[in-house]
């Protein structure tokens, strides 16, 4: 039996045009894959939670909830903190991440996050880690964690996606565990729209705003970036730019382009919604609006206090953060 290691970069899946979420369901698609042992973070908003059921691919979740790991992490920080010799050591801790995040900055692709040279990278994080702040607490309870990792793919078969900082730790405690091998693999669709999307989602000073919302129009969307979102990201544009009017008759479509999947997206919708319609004074609705965000079986975290703070203050353009 062979498992394939394949590496999640969490997060930092929404600012990689190269390695996002379209790219690695493509990248499952091409393994021929159908579902995936999920031994990565346990973020219930992970853009890939929405990517993969989206998909049709299953999730198999071999990951412990490592929350207290992370809590004994802060203690073991502001105990040494207290002491020259451990602030020395949080300091040489400190310069380890940074070295790691410089290599996380530059653009990643699926490639890249498996070459030599960057899981020698991640090799030499884990190693300052631990002669800085000790294996423990210090390192998350690195060594148990993958063990438990490993343990439980074990004599199974398939793609296992795992953080890439911890890639060269499990690839080690799993021998016959393999690299995907992607000579022939070319991102597409899913990919290029799915970047697109991640795009106009987080907007800069200097954007050419015409240029993505033309894009977003063009788009007829798919399965995982399916054309709710495009509108819902248009209409945000919309409403940076203080054109209340389409940013509510985008969301207002959006909502009725709204399914199951992505399960994100409704909530992202409504919220965004309920501003917009809080910022044209339709108060009673926008109140609905919010409540019917928590409502949902699902919501992300951002939406919710989104609805939140919106039934506690209405929402006006001076209050936006962009």
């Amino acid at each position: 039996m062979t498992l394939t290691l394949l590496p999640d970069i969490g997060d930092l899946l929404r600012l990689s045009p190269q390695y996002n979420a379209g790219t690695v369901v493509e990248l499952l698609q091409f393994l021929g894959a159908s579902e995936v042992w999920w031994a990565t973070g346990s973020d219930p908003d992970h853009p890939l939670r929405d990517a993969l059921p989206a998909a049709r691919i299953g999730i198999r979740d071999v990951a412990p909830d490592w929350a207290w790991a992370d809590a004994e992490y802060q203690q073991l920080t502001t105990f040494l903190n207290q002491y020259p010799q451990g602030r020395e050591r949080l300091r040489a801790a400190g310069q380890a991440e940074r070295a790691l995040s410089a290599a996380l900055t530059e653009p990643m692709s699926a490639v890249r996050a498996i070459s030599p040279e960057f899981l020698d990278a991640a090799r030499a994080y884990h190693a300052a880690i631990r002669t800085a702040l000790d294996e423990g607490p210090g390192t998350r309870w690195q060594e148990r964690r993958l063990s438990e990792s490993a343990a439980a793919v074990q004599g199974q078969s398939g793609v296992v996606l795992a953080a890439l900082d911890d890639l060269p730790g499990l690839q080690a405690l799993l021998p016959d565990s393999t690299w995907p091998d992607l000579t022939s693999f070319v991102p597409g669709e899913l990919s290029r729209v799915r970047a697109l999307a991640d795009r106009a989602w987080q907007l800069n000073e200097g954007d050419d705003l015409g240029a993505l919302l033309a894009a977003l129009d063009r788009e007829p969307g798919n399965a995982v970036t399916p054309k709710a979102e495009l509108d819902a990201a248009a209409a945000s544009i919309h409403l940076a730019v203080g054109d209340l009017a389409t940013a509510r008759a985008l969301l207002e479509r959006a909502a009725h382009g709204l399914s199951d999947l992505p399960r994100s997206l409704p909530g992202l919708t409504l919220a965004r919604l309920g501003q917009v319609r809080d910022a044209q004074g339709d108060r009673d609705l926008a109140v609905r609006t919010y409540r019917a965000v928590l409502a949902l079986n699902h919501a992300p975290a951002i939406a919710r206090e989104t609805a939140e703070a919106g039934l506690k203050v209405p929402f006006g353009l001076e209050t936006s953060a962009g």
